[in-house]
């Protein structure tokens, strides 16, 4: 659920960046204080970076997970039936761990590039959002046709998929960052400092490019993700849902959120292969065997888990049942 979670994080700082982009609010005259357009996008950004404060140890654990680093046994449990099976170690059990090692603040390792990639998300979102308003675009009523209504989902689709896309474009480089300075703990190298220390570093070593490795595989998932998202939405809420019932509305403003839950659940695969690629040989640990091989490219990446059957590994850091015995990295 893991990734549902961080999926649902996107969806309500988009939704923060909606309400606060006041888009269609007139800017300050000269010689006049910070308005209410630029005192709102303040507020969210500053919303949207405590909340990513709060929910970074989740992530952070997650992204271990993700790589492989697996550093405590499996313990016996029980499954519904009450057979005997083997259960790695949930979220707590994991974080007890990085507190051990690392104490407290080892649960925000590598928060900051987090927090900067998160803000430029942010805000390159609500700039868009104030370049093409939404206000200017024709919105689904119910008294479309198929035809009409279809057309209008697309276009909106297009807009927010132009919007994620820039965003996730601008953001990346800090959320290869930020990964590369958490799975360090696994070989604790301190390769990866502070953020223009790895900009340096970085550019040094690869270039360009090496600040969007594995930027293809999180832009193909957000874009399946959204129409996904939005087309199912759709459907149900024009052909299941009934508009004699009466909660009908409440029902329709509740299937987007539902469905994004769902789709993101088939989505995972995508940001599993995406953060994978960020830290594949890098120069730490966590990107060379025995975690992983040299992936030639994202799709190698892919053909990789999918035969080893991981490629949903970290979608649930609650109950994670082992698959084999023999696939731990016990340290």
């Amino acid at each position: 659920m893991s990734g549902t979670r961080e999926r649902m994080a996107a969806a309500a700082a988009a939704a923060l960046v909606t309400v606060g982009s006041g888009a269609s609010r007139p800017s300050p005259g000269p010689g006049v204080g910070p308005g209410p357009v630029e005192g709102a996008d303040a507020l969210f950004v500053a919303l949207s970076a405590g909340f990513t404060a709060l929910s970074h140890p989740l992530l952070y654990v997650k992204l271990l997970v993700q790589v492989g680093h697996e550093p405590l046994p499996p313990t016996v449990g029980r499954n519904l039936l009450g057979r005997k099976v083997l259960y790695l170690p949930g979220f707590f059990a994991y974080a007890g761990h990085i507190v051990k090692v690392d104490g407290k603040k080892g649960l925000f390792r590598g928060l900051t590039p987090r927090i900067i990639s998160g803000t430029l998300s942010t805000i390159s979102r609500g700039r868009i959002k104030k370049a093409f308003p939404l206000e200017e675009m024709e919105h689904v009523s119910n008294k479309d046709d198929v035809k009409t209504s279809l057309r209008k989902v697309a276009k909106e689709t297009s807009h927010e998929m132009m919007m994620q896309c820039v965003s996730r474009v601008i953001s990346h480089p800090l959320h290869v960052i930020s990964m590369r300075c958490m799975v360090q703990f696994i070989g604790r190298e301190v390769k990866y400092r502070g953020v223009f220390s790895s900009i340096r570093m970085i550019w040094k070593e690869e270039g360009l490019l090496g600040f969007f490795v594995g930027l293809v595989p999180h832009l193909l998932g957000d874009v399946i993700f959204l129409w996904c998202c939005n087309l199912l939405a759709h459907l149900i809420n024009t052909y299941a849902v009934d508009d004699n019932l009466n909660q009908a509305s409440v029902i329709r403003s509740y299937t987007k959120f539902v469905m994004g839950i769902a789709v993101s659940m088939l989505t995972y695969p995508f940001l599993l292969v995406g953060d994978l690629m960020a830290v594949n040989n890098c120069g730490l640990l966590a990107g060379v065997p025995p975690y992983a091989p040299v992936y030639s490219s994202w799709i190698h990446c892919w053909k990789h888990l999918s035969a080893q059957g991981q490629l949903f590994r970290g979608s649930s850091l609650l109950f994670r049942r082992a698959s084999t015995p023999a696939t731990f990295l016990i340290d």
